[in-house]
């Protein structure tokens, strides 16, 4: 939705131009990302006081479904600019609120040893979803006649895939709900588990010092995390302006980089849980910055196919072990805070990258220019990851 569908479909056919639209979606996925950043370690620090997580994920699920489904009245007129980006923020906010406490699941659900590679493989299948969809949403959809004869008049064609996706979302939800357990309820009401939480973010940000190492790590994962967002966040919107995709051959590309981004994430699994999440992530970070170089050059569509595939292998292997490294780093006590933390650094931030890609553009005149915003992330990123020690409990 974010990266191939309707990032897309607003440039080119909600915005009163290309430029301008890439400008508006940068600016809302920046406020939505300080909005994330802001509550995510507070609420982490509720659910880590009142014991269940399976709540707040159906909620936040919710909220993200619906905004999504009803994406669907967006038509591709320039009245419909607020709705659209107002939605698509919400979604955002929803999508990224319900990670925290998914990613604080894992290590109650997997062995120490194996955390890696289940991560690893979490990623993977979340891109071979992701893969599916597509291609039903491609053919099914947006490329004529389509399997399901969906009309061309208003869009519509292109807006159906936006109710798709919300059912999707919402079926494959739903295993989790009634198949995995949650941890039990501390029996604390949620009004004092609300003001035990800000005491609790508050003593952890006193006591910084006694988790310097996963600070150091925070710190560097909010440069790399900033760029990979802004990746998604303007990858569709990248291809179709300054190499004249069209929504058929986004979504295309879209499905080719699910496969290697599948690919990356489960091959890496096991690299993660034999090196260590910290060398995975060092070496992840340079198969982004490399082709993601290359792509800023090149003006043949070919070579960046080529590239932008290239850049999938790496996606999943940084996400996934960055997920893992806090996995084995964070106290049991403070897990879902300090996900949600990882959801801070991650977000606090996350309205610069689009920003400066947003505002260097609109200076620029030219969306490559304001593309290299997010390789300057990359770099920092991987250069605060070289002060970050590996952790203790892997290899």
């Amino acid at each position: 939705m974010q990266t191939f569908v309707f990032a897309a479909y607003f440039t080119k056919a909600v915005a009163e131009n290309e430029t301008l639209g890439t400008a508006q979606w940068g600016n809302m996925m920046g406020v939505a990302g300080l909005i994330i950043g802001l509550g995510g370690p507070l609420l982490g620090a509720v659910a880590d006081r009142s014991g269940r997580r399976k709540p707040w994920l159906g909620l936040f699920t919710g909220v993200c479904i619906s905004a999504t489904f009803l994406l669907w009245f967006v038509k591709p007129d320039v009245s419909y600019i607020w709705l659209g980006l107002l939605l698509a923020g919400i979604g955002t906010i929803g999508s990224e609120y319900a990670m925290v406490f998914y990613n604080a699941m894992l290590p109650d659900l997997a062995a120490p040893k194996n955390i890696g590679r289940w991560s690893g493989w979490g990623w993977g299948l979340g891109y071979a979803g992701g893969l599916v969809l597509l291609i039903i949403a491609l053919y099914g959809f947006v490329q004529p006649p389509g399997w399901f004869g969906v009309p061309r008049e208003e869009a519509m064609h292109i807006r159906a895939v936006m109710p798709l996706t919300a059912l999707w979302y919402l079926f494959f939800s739903l295993p989790i709900f009634f198949y995995s357990p949650d941890t039990p309820s501390t029996g604390i009401p949620l009004r004092q588990a609300v003001t035990e939480a800000f005491t609790q973010v508050r003593d952890s940000i006193k006591h910084v010092r006694d988790y310097r190492d996963i600070v150091i790590f925070l710190l560097a994962r909010m440069f790399y995390n900033d760029g990979l967002t802004t990746m998604f966040a303007f990858g569709g919107i990248y291809a179709a302006a300054t190499f004249g995709m069209s929504p058929s051959e986004v979504i295309l590309f879209g499905i080719g980089l699910n496969v290697t981004a599948g690919l990356g994430a489960a091959s890496f699994a096991w690299l993660d849980d034999w090196l260590g999440p910290r060398k995975t992530i060092l070496f992840a970070l340079i198969g982004l910055i490399v082709p993601g170089t290359a792509i800023l050059l090149v003006t043949d569509k070919t070579l960046f196919w080529i590239f932008g595939l290239a850049i999938g292998i790496f996606v999943g292997p940084v996400q996934a072990s960055s997920r893992s490294y806090l996995a084995h780093a964070a106290p049991a006590n403070l897990r879902t805070e300090m996900f949600g933390l990882l959801a801070l650094s991650g977000k606090l931030t996350s309205f610069i990258g689009p920003f400066l890609v947003g505002g260097l553009t609109l200076a620029s005149g030219s969306q490559r220019v304001g593309m290299s915003a997010v390789i300057g992330l990359f770099v920092l990123g991987l250069v605060g990851m070289l002060f970050v020690p590996a952790v203790k409990n892997a290899k």
